[in-house]
């Protein structure tokens, strides 16, 4: 597409009419090629789609187009798109010859939990192996990591939530379905354009802004802020991809975000942001991270994985298409020498989440989990979850603990490891089976306060239980104990049910 984007969406509602006709859904796609055909295309091979897709049909001919950038004839085309073949070309979706059509950009049909979505972004790179390098102004469209920052962020009903550099406007249409207000930044006008596109034909109100990190919401506040920021960590060498390059050295993108975020949140709300960050030598990720959290603020840092810078380096050459290029090795070089000099032995790739404080709910609580296991897709309810348990955890003194009921949460398992016919157990495991799934050794007292919490006796009663049971001293078991309940209930094994 050229710079010279068109200010006129009329070709929006008809194009709506003909995806619906031909049955362009996430669902109905996978189901017309097939699983293999569907995972091929997941590793960006065409060619099993194309065999399932020869019939000349309108989903089929969309298919071809739009996801396995094929041309198509024209009279297949036009079948597909009645009467928008000329408006599409003219609006740079498509381009055309006397007897093909191919498209210009991607339209590709997205599933949310309830309801059939399509994102127009800019052609997919590097399809069947073609090293292909992207535009400056390259709009990215659906990607592992935008499907991340969906099943990251919370899906509780807000009044204003803000997508801070929006791309083709992914997040701020899941958004959109649980806030009254969604406000999109970003600095690219490709991307603008296309969130207004996408906003258009999925018929949801977006306000769309221009402008860099928040200096387009100046003195504005929201419920949530979600974001993906572009966050490869690169040496300035004068390129850069809008869609990942900040502009900024190192992870300073991230830091700012992290430091300057909790300013445009309201109290109570919440700032989500997936990112990468520098592991530094000699450094602790979490100390470094840490640094940048604000005590009025609540924050969980989960950081997923850890790439050595090798591997770094390679992703993200190749994501640009460079991979195999006259340049690559060069390139690639660069790269590796930057990190060197500035001491980063590592990237770190995972979820920062940030509650601003209020009067009633006060802020400070920081926790930094190293968390490569698998979790509960979308985890954006655990981490809700851990935040209402926070929350919980700061209104309980220790007597209010005491005098309060909790339960344990119904997907805790508890497994034991030992010889067969030991009288004891060698370990106790305690472990969730939905969330973030943890896992945590317990002692004997643990293992059997976890079980007999119903929500029928108080914390204090059922450690006098114990203590008489096991013969323990009532007073030392709350004193050793107490902070192992406020350990569970923070991490999610117990639930409060009733406070005193």
């Amino acid at each position: 597409m050229s710079s010279q984007l068109p200010s006129d969406l009329d070709f929006v509602a008809p194009l709506r009419d003909a995806l619906r006709a031909a049955d362009f859904t996430y669902d109905r796609v996978a189901e017309a090629i097939g699983e293999d055909a569907h995972r091929a295309l997941g590793r960006n091979e065409t060619l099993p789609a194309l065999r399932r897709t020869t019939s000349g049909g309108p989903l089929d001919t969309l298919v071809r187009l739009f996801l396995l950038q094929a041309p198509v004839a024209r009279e297949h085309a036009d079948r597909a798109l009645p009467g928008l073949v000329d408006r599409l070309c003219n609006a740079g979706l498509l381009e055309q010859s006397v007897s093909e059509v191919a498209a210009r950009t991607d339209c590709r049909p997205y599933a949310t939990e309830d309801r059939d979505l399509w994102i127009v972004s800019d052609l997919t790179p590097g399809l069947d192996g073609a090293p292909v390098a992207v535009g400056t102004d390259h709009v990215l469209g659906i990607s592992s990591a935008s499907t991340s920052l969906a099943q990251l962020t919370m899906r509780e009903p807000v009044g204003s939530a803000l997508d801070l550099g929006t791309g083709c406007g992914v997040q701020a249409l899941h958004l959109a379905g649980h806030a009254d207000r969604v406000v999109a930044t970003d600095v690219n006008a490709r991307a603008l354009w296309m969130t207004r596109l996408n906003a258009a034909l999925n018929e949801v109100s977006v306000d769309v802004r221009d402008g860099s990190f928040f200096e387009p919401v100046a003195g504005e506040r929201f419920d949530l802020i979600s974001t993906n920021p572009p966050f490869v960590i690169s040496p300035a060498t004068g390129e850069r991809l809008v869609y990942r390059d900040s502009g900024l050295p190192g992870d300073r993108v991230v830091e700012h975000i992290v430091r300057t975020g909790p300013d445009h949140l309201t109290d109570g709300g919440w700032l989500q942001v997936l990112a990468n960050w520098a592991v530094l030598e000699g450094e602790p990720w979490d100390e470094r991270l840490g640094s940048w959290l604000r005590p009025d603020c609540d924050a969980l840092v989960v950081q997923r994985e850890t790439l050595d810078p090798a591997a770094y380096v390679e992703l993200w050459l190749k994501d640009s298409g460079h991979h195999g290029g006259p340049d690559y090795a060069q390139r690639y070089d660069t790269w590796l020498s930057w990190f060197e000099e500035t001491g980063i032995a590592g990237v770190g790739f995972g979820w920062i989440n940030v509650r601003l404080g209020s009067s009633d709910r006060p802020g400070g609580h920081h926790e930094l989990l190293e968390w490569p296991y698998d979790v509960e897709q979308p985890v954006g309810p655990a981490i809700h979850a851990w935040g209402e348990a926070v929350a919980d955890l700061r209104d309980l003194s220790d007597d209010a603990l005491l005098g309060s009921t909790l339960r344990a949460r119904e997907d805790v398992q508890q497994e034991t490891v030992g010889r067969p016919g030991a009288e004891d157990p060698e370990a106790i495991v305690l472990r969730q089976q939905r969330g973030f799934r943890r896992a945590r050794t317990a002692d004997t007292v643990e293992a059997a306060f976890l079980g007999a919490c119903d929500g029928d006796l108080a914390v204090g009663q059922l450690l006098g239980a114990l203590g008489a049971l096991l013969d323990r001293d009532e007073s030392e078991l709350r004193e050793t104990y107490l902070p192992v309940v406020r350990e569970l209930v923070g991490q999610g094994f117990l639930e409060v049910t009733a406070r005193r």
